[in-house]
């Protein structure tokens, strides 16, 4: 008798709160339907869009110009240069095993 108390107990809550949480959920969203549309609030949206729109214009050559020199000096740091271009491709080559310290495979080989 108690389970069966505790489980009706549970699905009227259950039904009562799913009908409190839609109704709330339903007001909620009508409220900022009422906010979003509201013509103050589309003005001020555009205006900051068109804020936003010209400080990034403003700011794009200087923004282009520093990605470019950055853009270079990491080029500069990771691409060697000359002779020690060549000896790291050696080194770096999968067919040199010249310059391994042990190229040879340990163990018995089947």
């Amino acid at each position: 008798m108690k389970k069966l108390s505790l489980l009706l107990a549970a699905g009227a809550g259950y039904v009562l709160g799913t009908r409190a949480g839609r109704e709330r959920y339903e007001q909620i969203k009508k409220s900022v339907s009422r906010v979003k549309d509201d013509p103050r609030v589309q003005e001020k949206a555009h205006q900051a869009a068109d804020l936003a729109r010209e400080k990034a214009q403003a700011a794009a050559p200087v923004v282009k110009d520093t990605v470019a020199s950055a853009a270079g000096a990491a080029k500069d740091r990771v691409t060697p240069s000359g002779s020690s271009r060549s000896h790291l491709e050696d080194q770096l080559h999968p067919d040199n095993v010249a310059l391994q310290d042990d190229p040879y495979p340990k163990g018995d080989l089947p």
